[in-house]
């Protein structure tokens, strides 16, 4: 195996090509309906394996009260948090706007380097790649809203704060800097 494969990796990339062909689906409805029609003779009846978030069917989230640390500042937020596959399938996709002081964290299972995008998500994002101590390793900023660019962790990380774009360059904040999230374990 090459030097950083992993298994998420490979499956989160999979996934993101299989919502490619979903959303590509969405955009067509003769289509949709073709392989609607279709997917219910076939066994199983599900044509790509992954199910996007429907309007109607959107995940809910919990909150908590976070902080990041820099230097000798503290800048707080309140997050919604993205637990399971559901929540980070969907996380701030449709949305049209976010409280300056809002954001999302993506908390997963183990630490290993993962990927985004921004498919579906209308509002620019600046990225945090946070490591298990909650040591910011990498930020993406002014992610491009629609985009199906892969945006990579470069190396491995358990959570991924996302906030509107400029507060990471407003606030700056930089890698080094210190998330504290109960979620993530690093608050008392």
């Amino acid at each position: 195996m090459p030097d950083g494969y992993s298994f998420r990796a490979a499956a989160t990339k999979l996934e993101h090509r299989l919502r490619k062909v979903y959303i590509g689906l969405m955009n067509r409805p003769f289509l949709l309906i073709a392989v609607l029609l279709a997917s219910i003779t076939l066994p199983g009846g599900n044509v790509t394996g992954v199910s996007a978030p429907r309007m109607n069917s959107l995940a809910t989230f919990s909150r908590e009260a976070l902080t990041i640390r820099s230097g000798d500042k503290t800048h707080k937020f309140s997050v919604e948090l993205a637990l399971n596959s559901r929540q980070h399938a969907q996380g701030l996709m449709f949305r049209r706007r976010m409280a300056p002081d809002a954001g999302m964290l993506f908390v997963y299972r183990r630490e290993e380097t993962t990927a985004m995008w921004m498919k579906n998500t209308f509002i620019p994002l600046d990225m945090l790649f946070v490591a298990r101590n909650g040591t910011v390793r990498r930020i993406a900023e002014r992610t491009v809203p629609m985009s199906e660019t892969v945006i990579p962790s470069g190396g491995p990380v358990l959570a991924v704060l996302e906030l509107s774009a400029g507060t990471a360059s407003g606030l700056r904040l930089k890698p080094g800097d210190r998330v504290v999230s109960k979620a993530l374990g690093t608050a008392p």
